[in-house]
């Protein structure tokens, strides 16, 4: 395993951020983990050098931290990253569960805390924008919460640049806690990051630890091959982002050539790609399977010239915002 700093934290993470949507209820997505599977995949990650892990509350309702949660307290907790997140409403009766209103992070964060068994989070994380609350105030109540040792540090997922520069700029000039990490959206087939907000970050010291690197499939297998999985076959998600759009199909068919000539999996150049990037910290892997975890840590061995990158980079045209519109 390698690790970084996250950011300008001064924090030390693996360069694999394990995504835990993967862990909870069957019954919320037809390819989660259940709990005696979940544990055993996070034992692996630990096995495998990994101390970052990212979930949410919105994850199997919950279910997903509680296994996380009880996973991670057969271990010395301090040894680790932890991320969880919150903003979408978590239910349906009552629509304070959702937001980022002072009251819904206050209530919200200890549901977190509580089921994750933990007395304070490492990272709390804003899982997308809220329109209708003043940035102001959540960014003080995040601010209270630091202070009242309930997440050590505070952090952002997808949004437009222009929001996060804002939300920076009211934390600096109020005196709060800023955020230091951005959870964005941004793998091969899905690079508009690139134009704002990833030079925004490097700017700020914010550290970037991006979700679905592996763009939910469409990066670890052939176009015509996305069904082969449980999860591509009920994944309406990676139908909606816009992977094949432009130059989509012939990126995916280039990671797919450069994974025969280096006899590696088409997944471990998608992540290779990532890794080489500078304002990249740690991506998010989500998985089911040890297999494709080990896969993923492997993937850190291996190196992409300055050829293999403009290879890669060069059928990517723009295409549609996507992961917060």
């Amino acid at each position: 395993m390698e690790y970084t700093t996250l950011g300008d934290t001064g924090m030390t993470v693996s360069r694999i951020c394990l995504g835990c949507m993967s862990f909870g209820d069957p019954d919320w997505r037809e390819w989660v983990l259940d709990e005696e599977a979940g544990t055993e995949l996070v034992d692996r990650a630990i096995e495998l050098g990994v101390n970052f892990f990212d979930t949410a509350n919105m994850y199997s309702d919950g279910a997903s931290e509680r296994v996380l949660g009880d996973a991670l307290a057969e271990y010395d907790r301090d040894e680790f990253v932890v991320a969880t997140k919150g903003y979408f409403q978590m239910r349906e009766d009552d629509p304070n569960s959702g937001g980022l209103s002072r009251k819904t992070i206050q209530q919200e964060l200890d549901n977190s805390l509580d089921r994750l068994g933990m007395e304070t989070v490492d990272l709390y994380q804003t899982h997308r924008w809220d329109d209708d609350t003043p940035v102001e105030q959540t960014v003080r109540a995040l601010d209270e919460a630091v202070r009242d040792r309930k997440a050590r540090y505070v952090g952002a997922s997808s949004m437009w640049a222009h929001q996060f520069a804002d939300a920076l700029h009211t934390a600096d000039d109020l005196g709060l806690e800023r955020y230091v990490t951005m959870q964005n959206h941004y793998n091969l087939l899905y690079r508009e990051e690139e134009r704002e907000m990833l030079p925004l970050c490097e700017r700020e010291g914010v550290g970037v630890i991006p979700w679905s690197p592996l763009a939910r499939g469409w990066l670890a297998r052939p176009v015509d091959e996305l069904d082969a999985t449980t999860r591509g076959e009920s994944e309406e998600h990676a139908r909606r982002h816009p992977y094949l759009e432009g130059g989509g199909e012939e990126v995916n068919a280039r990671v797919a050539e450069l994974a025969d000539e280096r006899g590696v999996k088409m997944a471990q150049i998608a992540l290779a790609w990532l890794f080489e990037q500078d304002a990249v910290d740690a991506p998010i892997v989500g998985t089911t399977s040890a297999e494709h975890l080990e896969d993923a840590v492997e993937a850190l061995d291996i190196s992409l010239s300055s050829s293999d990158m403009a290879y890669l980079e060069e059928p990517y045209e723009p295409v549609r915002v996507s992961g917060h519109e």
